[in-house]
């Protein structure tokens, strides 16, 4: 009879760890359109022109469900800050990973555009990015190591 009891534990168990599975695999499901709506965020990091300069922003965007993106940040580099704007694509795979495009305006005249690597996690309502490259309007490429922090506002709510 004991054992009656333990094989009937055990198989219950089993099917409850079996249940969950699903639930975990399409919890880590991501896709251009659960990326969409409001994000809020901060960088740091290293702009090298050709020496190191400090770079650090805060700011927000708006992604839709094609992933055009569009907001304002405060930069500063050196300690020179600016308000600018930021418009351009984003990529999101259903591993949770992407990338993003991004070019930045001051008074409407590009400044820069980035190419970011991006990484989503806490079910789709934080990204962490890098940025992979940096070039000027001139076309001027620079080194930099800038990581970036995101966070969805009002997750729930596009």
């Amino acid at each position: 009879m004991r054992r009656n009891f333990v094989n009937a534990g055990l198989m219950l168990a089993t099917m409850s760890i079996l249940t969950l599975v699903p639930l975990r695999a399409e919890a880590s499901h991501c896709s251009q359109g659960s990326a969409a709506g409001n994000w809020a965020y901060t960088y740091i990091g290293t702009v090298y022109a050709p020496d190191p300069l400090p770079a650090a922003a805060v700011g927000h965007f708006s992604q839709d469900a094609k992933g055009n993106v569009t907001g304002s940040q405060t930069h500063t580099l050196a300690g020179q800050t600016e308000v600018e704007d930021i418009s351009g694509t984003a990529t999101v795979n259903e591993d949770c990973t992407g990338a993003a495009t991004i070019s930045v305006f001051l008074n409407g005249q590009l400044l820069r555009t980035a190419t970011l690597n991006v990484a989503y996690d806490s079910d789709g309502n934080h990204a962490r990015m890098i940025f992979t490259s940096l070039t000027l309007a001139d076309g001027t490429s620079l080194p930099v190591v800038v990581t970036l922090d995101a966070r969805r506002v009002f997750p729930g709510k596009n």
